[in-house]
């Protein structure tokens, strides 16, 4: 299996540089300190597949231009991770129907209720809606379109949300802990994509420290860090980590 994943975004919900901010990252020169909400679009079997519609997805879809999006594999329903919703109605144009949307039950019903007026009729629909369908999924593995992807869960405080792994590559955003069972569905990987918020610990969120031990623990041949704070400053903290994991920045491809 050969699969293509670009980093959409490696931010946090506020993103970097922060309104109002001037401290290092946040005037930082350097692009890889841009950051913008959490997203991923991965590429295989002929498919394009976006992880999350992150709060900045119509800006990164003008930036990565994909032709169409076969499906969303949505982590949970926080609106950094959901936000950009709305503009999946131009794929609905470019591919004449409606785009496949998976996620746990949470997170669809939360959707259905933050964009009413895409699922209700009685509520006026203004010039255009996302045309979706929602696919409910559990623990464990389901096919999308002859592809197997599994959906792993972890938490996020004291919320369940849900990884996802496809072939040697997972993608994990917004965990603070990783159950046993969980860990064992993430061995043997080639690519690990894993949240890492900023230097102190967060309760909500892995810190550097605590991602580096899921890292070395889950045993990725390579693994990404994302969803970082403007904490983060991509040049001088690259230094701190281990030789097997780098830090991810908006636009960076990875093949696997």
């Amino acid at each position: 299996m050969t699969l293509r994943c670009t980093i959409l975004g490696s931010g946090t919900s506020q993103g970097v540089p922060v309104i109002g901010c001037a401290c290092d990252t946040c005037r930082s020169p350097d692009p890889r300190d841009k950051r913008l909400r959490p997203s991923a679009l991965v590429e295989v079997d002929g498919k394009t597949i976006l992880l999350d519609t992150s709060s900045d997805f119509r800006q990164q879809m003008l930036r990565a231009c994909p032709e169409r999006i076969d499906a969303v594999l949505y982590t949970h329903y926080h609106f950094d991770h959901i936000g950009g919703f709305d503009d999946l109605r131009q794929f609905n144009h470019i591919q004449s129907g409606p785009v496949e949307c998976y996620g746990s039950k949470p997170t669809l019903d939360e959707i259905r209720v933050s964009f009413r007026y895409a699922f209700d009729e009685s509520v006026q629909m203004g010039g255009g809606i996302p045309l979706v369908s929602l696919h409910e999924v559990a623990p464990g593995e389901f096919m999308l379109d002859g592809t197997a992807v599994q959906a792993i869960p972890v938490r996020h405080g004291r919320l369940e949300i849900f990884a996802y792994r496809i072939g040697g590559f997972a993608y994990v955003t917004d965990a603070s802990r990783i159950p046993e069972e969980s860990y064992a569905a993430l061995r043997g990987l080639e690519v690990l994509v894993l949240n890492a918020l900023r230097h102190r610990e967060h309760p909500t969120h892995f810190n550097i420290e605590q991602a580096i031990r899921a890292a070395e623990r889950i045993g990725a041949r390579r693994t990404f860090f994302t969803h970082m704070t403007h904490d983060v400053l991509h040049a001088r903290d690259s230094a701190l980590l281990p030789e097997n994991i780098a830090f991810a920045h908006d636009g960076l491809v990875i093949e696997n």
